[in-house]
């Protein structure tokens, strides 16, 4: 659902990477960042959403929600 008025927080799933980088990927608008580092994607994710909110109000908060996907063997 796209953002139309005040919103308080926007959400990302943040994935790592094979090679220890990150995605992340706003699960309501169309935004995609990355970063080699949590601290760069940090930063990316301010300046895409900051870029993509330029002429409107932008959220009072964004949520970086890691996802981690592991496999254990039970055998």
């Amino acid at each position: 659902m796209p953002y139309h008025g005040h919103m308080s927080e926007l959400v990302f799933e943040v994935l790592q990477e094979e090679d220890g980088g990150y995605c992340a990927e706003c699960l309501t608008e169309n935004i995609f960042t990355e970063g080699d580092t949590w601290a760069q994607l940090r930063e990316n994710v301010l300046e895409a959403t900051t870029a993509f909110f330029f002429d409107q109000a932008r959220p009072e908060r964004i949520r970086l929600h890691l996802v981690r996907d592991e496999i254990l063997s039970v055998a």
